[in-house]
């Protein structure tokens, strides 16, 4: 009986100096060491954004060898303003920002993947029922060129409500315009995206539409970086592509939602029901998060023409703005 005793014992520290043995050489095998690819990546705060938070703490950019550092932007203008400064390397934003940088001539940026149809709503004071109501009022915008302010202009001209009708105003991005519109009764409407249009809803005001239901399908936020930092780091950006769709997809399982949205309101910094919320609409079918992040093509014919109608011109060519090899690639590789 001793003799077995000792030799079950024997077996068991065997055992656990074989499991410390993988553990140290996972360990040293582990991308998320120092050697880890730094990459900067810049976005506005919300749900359209949830496979890079879910990638960072899951560890899916670690396991491709990817240190990713998120920032948040206050504005269209900042966010241009870095893209061009090289403040950052990926932008994760509305692609109409990568259109204007390219139209300008600001920087020669490319869109590589897609990420949702904008998930908009125009958002109202309590008193405002009707699109008529909004003349002669103030209406907020992160700034006047950019893809949802030219929603919010072709909404109302479609309901009778020209330009010249109403005031518009920058406020920057969607918690400073909700706020604004708490804090100044003369702000009567704005365009608000998850998760922030739930919480307007909450606080009393309401949506007078969707946008894509007024304006059709529309590409909003995409993926996309200088074209030449995409060249020269091909290998890199395939990677972060590769570990967002997973992101992505861990997120749209049913068995992860639970901790997607307590991911979702830890990043965002807002209560848990309100990250359920936004994540339930985002991933209903049909929802604003693209399936794998895919570039909704017709989507972004209609993001080019709304912006030619709002500037004046016809629109360019889309591939004048893409360059969906990478994503290719990155799909290829899953």
């Amino acid at each position: 009986m001793q003799d077995l005793t000792q030799a079950l014992a024997t077996i068991l520290l065997s055992l656990a100096a074989a499991a410390g043995l993988v553990a140290m050489a996972l360990g040293l095998a582990s991308p998320a060491a120092a050697d880890a690819t730094p990459l900067r990546v810049n976005m506005f705060s919300g749900p359209q954004d949830l496979a890079v938070f879910v990638a960072q703490e899951k560890g899916f950019y670690a396991q491709r060898g990817l240190a990713v550092e998120v920032s948040f932007t206050s504005s269209s203008q900042s966010l241009r303003d870095g893209m061009a400064n090289g403040s950052f390397e990926i932008a994760s934003s509305g692609v109409d920002n990568a259109v204007y940088m390219v139209d300008t001539g600001k920087a020669d940026v490319a869109i590589v993947a897609g990420g949702d149809d904008g998930m908009t709503q125009l958002i109202v004071r309590p008193e405002i029922r009707s699109y008529a109501d909004l003349r002669g009022k103030t209406v907020l915008v992160d700034a006047p060129d950019t893809a949802f302010a030219f929603q919010l202009y072709k909404m109302l001209e479609l309901n009778g409500v020209k330009r010249a009708d109403y005031t518009v105003v920058p406020k920057g991005g969607m918690p400073q315009r909700l706020a604004a519109l708490k804090e100044d009764q003369t702000n009567a409407a704005t365009m608000l995206n998850l998760p922030w249009n739930i919480a307007a809803e909450k606080a009393g005001f309401h949506s007078l539409g969707n946008a894509i239901e007024v304006l059709g399908p529309y590409q909003g936020t995409g993926i996309w970086v200088r074209r030449d930092w995409a060249a020269a780091h091909a290998d890199t950006l395939v990677r972060y592509l590769q570990s967002t769709v997973e992101g992505l997809r861990w997120a749209r399982e049913t068995s992860s939602r639970a901790e997607a949205a307590a991911i979702l309101a830890r990043h965002l910094k807002i209560e848990p029901d309100l990250a359920a919320a936004a994540l339930e609409r985002a991933l209903a079918p049909g929802g604003g998060l693209a399936v794998d992040a895919r570039l909704d093509l017709e989507g972004f014919r209609n993001t080019l023409k709304l912006r030619a109608e709002t500037n004046g011109g016809a629109p360019r060519p889309p591939e004048t703005y893409l360059d969906l090899s990478y994503y290719e690639r990155a799909l290829a590789g899953l």
